[in-house]
């Protein structure tokens, strides 16, 4: 007994472990316009300490608050899940939640203060404040699935049902997050029904 119930368990981890790995496609887009981006060779020099009011435009991939930054922790955690590595990707993985969840409070903050002012900057701002609170929910689903292959349900429910309040159940990130609270028993109805289920729409 011990034997199949230790055979399940791995079985039901080497899942979740390739479930991360294949939520990891949904970033790499995000990842590969990142490093696109042409370098100049008049890239502006780090500040001079002697001379602390000449300004410099902040360095994105070197940032840990920006999305270089946090995308860098994401694949840090992919590497440590891949190595089945659990601690080192539940830490990378609540660090790049925290720089997510910064990143779009941060630039909410800055559309709501444009708003009616400079509405392109409102736009704009907005955009990544969206797409930063997508990443931030895409490591909360992440973190969830490692919680599980830990044999921690207990620490992946409340993580599920964020992401279902953020996402909502008709989007797709939401709906995989409720397959999960199916899956682990904490909801006993499934969604989208399957059509044998599904009401009748004649008259």
């Amino acid at each position: 007994m011990e034997f199949f119930a230790k055979t399940r368990f791995l079985s039901t981890a080497g899942l979740i472990t390739a479930s991360i790995l294949a939520a990891s496609s949904l970033v790499q887009p995000l990842s590969s316009t990142a490093q696109e981006l042409p370098t100049s060779p008049n890239q502006a020099k780090p500040i001079d300490p002697s001379n602390p009011n000449v300004l410099r435009p902040v360095d994105q991939e070197n940032n840990l608050l920006s999305m270089p930054g946090g995308q860098r922790l994401m694949e840090d955690a992919q590497k440590a899940v891949s190595a089945q590595n659990y601690t080192v990707a539940v830490k990378k993985l609540q660090e790049a939640r925290q720089v997510f969840n910064q990143l779009s409070n941060f630039h909410q903050d800055l559309a709501g203060s444009f708003s009616g002012i400079d509405n392109r900057i409102a736009d704009s701002q907005r955009k990544k404040a969206l797409e930063a609170a997508q990443l931030r929910d895409e490591a909360t689903y992440r973190l969830a699935l490692v919680h599980r292959a830990q044999n921690q349900p207990e620490l992946a429910v409340p993580l599920l049902v964020q992401i279902i309040r953020s996402q909502q159940p008709t989007r797709d990130l939401g709906q995989k997050a409720y397959q999960q609270l199916f899956e682990l028993g904490f909801v006993d109805s499934p969604y989208p029904r399957p059509r044998a289920e599904q009401p009748s729409t004649k008259q």
